[in-house]
């Protein structure tokens, strides 16, 4: 990271474009294409490729964030994908070793600044403003949304930033949800459970009332990752916007809606304006009858929902030459958003009832950020025996919808999948090292969690969640020491070493 410091001090990143800046001027990071792209299938298909990494299917890899700039049928707007799509580049847009981003985000939490209101004449959100009463007016040719495969229910916007508030407290929430464009002004809204605007929409439901909602398109990458906190720690009432202001060291700026009453971020590439309607539910592939969704982050492409919450949209807004920010379902994005906010959680949580013996936790890109979770324990005496088990325990406690933990020894790097895995091959043993906990609830996008799947399984969306203990016993440490080799200055022999 300290070969980049400079440049990061010197371009600090505010909005979409700031974020762009710094990556083009960072070898390897960023590229473009004039390339005319079709939003169906298509652009997807080529990131795929490109950078997409994650659980796509192979051939897919690590690479560069990818600019589209034109569109065929959208004149004007450009699609960007991927600025998050690696561990190293989050680290560049959050000026932080990738190692130490779950430390950043911890902190953040206790450091939370909160949102500021803007004038209209400090929000570039609300350059160019399209009213849904305009007869003209039709989300369907407004804005390309990308289908992620030929089969997907529809076109998607996958990185909206969704805002609302409740209808008591006035308390906000942003997080993100997948929206199908269904019609020229309605989106369906799939919101898993637990999700803090789907409390806020069933309590306006419950009023007879329409729930206001602002989706913001193509923002600070800050804002992107911390949307995606989840109770415990941002409990319900915690503003997620107040961890990207103090991942920034500056309050988020928000700007009043111009159709509905709520507010947006000011600095948004796009804004789509709405109301959550109450009673009223459509089924997700209406317009395809494909019965699929889009692909989701485990790799698979999720079923299509049969009656889900709709957006009456009311108008959009958005800068001048707008960027539409899309990502792919099952990219390497999905798990440095969810990944990352969900390595904070865990840290917190062990590090208030262990201090000092896990170092470190990585939620690993196979489980898409949220299944699988690799901790870095440390042992420092006899009656720790037994301890990693307990972190484990908590981290399960900290992210209800994690599956699996593995546990290693401070000697492991978690971030290289091949030593986590020899440490698996050479200090695991199944029979006592395998600790199954059935019948808890996890995450709905996991396929095997069915009662098909296992007879343990009696309701879909449970799960046995699991321990792999891969740590030495202590009283065998000094007989699994890594073998010892010389510490040298690489770049004696090899000037260019990095």
């Amino acid at each position: 990271m300290s070969e980049h410091k400079n440049k990061i001090d010197q371009q600090p990143v505010q909005d979409l474009r700031s974020a762009i800046a710094l990556l083009e001027s960072i070898d390897g990071e960023f590229v473009s294409t004039d390339v005319a792209v079709d939003p169906h299938a298509e652009l997807s298909g080529v990131y795929r490729y490109v950078g997409a990494g994650g659980t796509c299917q192979r051939p897919t890899r690590k690479g560069p964030a990818m600019m589209f700039n034109t569109i065929k049928g959208f004149p004007g707007v450009r699609v960007v994908t991927g600025l998050m799509s690696t561990r190293q580049r989050v680290g560049y847009l959050l000026n932080c070793a990738p190692e130490k981003l779950g430390f950043l985000l911890k902190e953040s939490v206790s450091k939370a600044i909160a949102p500021v209101v803007v004038g209209k004449e400090d929000a570039v959100c609300q350059e160019v403003v399209h009213f849904a009463t305009d007869p003209d007016f039709d989300l369907r040719t407004l804005l390309p949304a990308p289908t992620n495969t030929e089969e997907d229910a529809g076109p998607y916007f996958t990185m909206g930033m969704c805002y609302a508030s409740d209808p008591e407290t006035k308390q906000s929430d942003i997080t993100i949800h997948r929206l199908c464009i269904q019609s020229r002004d309605e989106l369906s809204m799939w919101l898993t459970p637990g999700r803090h605007i789907d409390a806020f929409r069933e309590k306006a439901e419950r009023l007879g009332q329409a729930l206001p909602i602002s989706i913001s398109i193509g923002v600070d990458p800050a804002i992107e990752i911390a949307a995606c906190f989840e109770p415990p720690t941002t409990p319900l009432g915690f503003n997620e916007l107040s961890i990207a202001g103090a991942l920034r060291g500056k309050p988020v700026e928000l700007v009043n809606c111009v159709s509905i009453n709520e507010r947006a971020i000011a600095h948004a590439e796009i804004v789509i304006e709405g109301e959550l309607l109450p009673n009223v539910r459509v089924r997700e592939d209406q317009n395809t009858n494909t019965g699929k969704a889009m692909p989701e982050f485990p790799g698979y492409t999720g079923e299509a929902k049969a009656a889900l919450p709709v957006i009456k949209v009311k108008a959009v807004t958005y800068r001048k030459h707008p960027i539409l920010q899309t990502t792919l379902g099952p990219s390497g994005e999905h798990v440095s958003m969810a990944g990352i906010p969900t390595e904070a959680s865990i840290l917190d949580m062990i590090e208030r009832a262990m201090p000092g013996r896990v170092l470190n936790v990585h939620a690993h890109t196979s489980g898409g950020g949220k299944l699988l979770a690799v901790l870095q324990f440390r042992k420092a005496s006899p009656v720790d025996e037994g301890r990693q088990r307990q972190a484990a325990l908590l981290a399960f406690a900290a992210f209800s919808e994690l599956k699996h933990v593995i546990l290693v020894d401070e000697d492991v790097d978690i971030f290289d999948t091949d030593d986590i895995l020899w440490a698996m091959q050479t200090r695991y043993q199944g029979d006592v090292d395998t600790i199954f906990i059935p019948g808890v609830r996890c995450h709905p996008l996991d396929p095997s969690q069915v009662p098909e799947y296992s007879p343990s399984i009696l309701q879909q969306g449970t799960s046995c969640k699991t321990i792999f203990d891969c740590t030495v016993p202590f009283h065998l440490k000094a007989s699994f020491e890594r073998s010892k080799f010389k510490d040298v200055d690489v770049r004696k022999f090899l000037p260019d070493f990095k």
